[in-house]
C-alpha cells in the first residue's frame, strides 16, 4: 500500500482543523473544550494498557 506523496495525513488535518476554530460564545467555547478532553480520554483509554506480570499473553 502506498502513501500519496505531498499530502497530509488525513487524521492530522482533522485535528489542526478542529484546533483552528474560533469559539463564538462561552458556550461553543465549552463545547470545544469538551470535544478536546474527549479526544485525549479516548486517546488514554486506546494506549494505557496495565501490564499483568503474572499472567502475561
Amino acid at each position: 500500500m502506498s502513501k500519496a506523496k505531498g499530502t497530509a495525513d488525513k487524521n492530522l488535518s482533522n485535528v489542526v482543523e478542529a484546533l483552528e476554530n474560533e469559539p463564538v460564545n462561552s458556550h461553543h467555547a465549552q463545547q470545544l473544550q469538551q470535544d478536546k478532553n474527549d479526544r485525549r480520554h479516548q486517546d488514554s483509554l486506546n494506549f494505557d494498557q496495565p501490564v499483568d506480570m503474572k499472567n502475561q499473553r
